[in-house]
């Protein structure tokens, strides 16, 4: 193996998570996740059950895929909890 490799791997897996945080793919899912869960909340404030839910599931699933493809576990536990909370208020009605 050459001598510094591992910093090179290093710095270059810091180079495709820099690039996957600025893709145009994930700019998408993150906006449209954000406007998803944005009607949610109109929807709740309206009373619009079970809209409400489906726009909260659609923009929960997205930011968990935002959250992986930036590697950022923090993202993608808040966005699992809230999900094992929605999917427990759903079950228990």
């Amino acid at each position: 193996m050459v001598a510094g490799a591992p910093d090179n791997l290093r710095r270059s897996g810091t180079a495709l998570i820099a690039q996957l945080r600025r893709s145009s793919g994930t700019e998408t899912i993150k906006w449209g996740a954000s406007i998803a869960q944005i009607l949610g909340y109109g929807a709740t404030a309206m009373g619009a059950h079970p809209a409400n839910l489906y726009f909260f599931a659609l923009g929960l699933v997205g930011w968990f895929i935002v959250g992986m493809r930036w590697n950022d576990r923090a993202i993608m536990l808040l966005h699992l909890v809230a999900a094992a909370a929605m999917l427990t208020g759903w079950l228990a009605q």
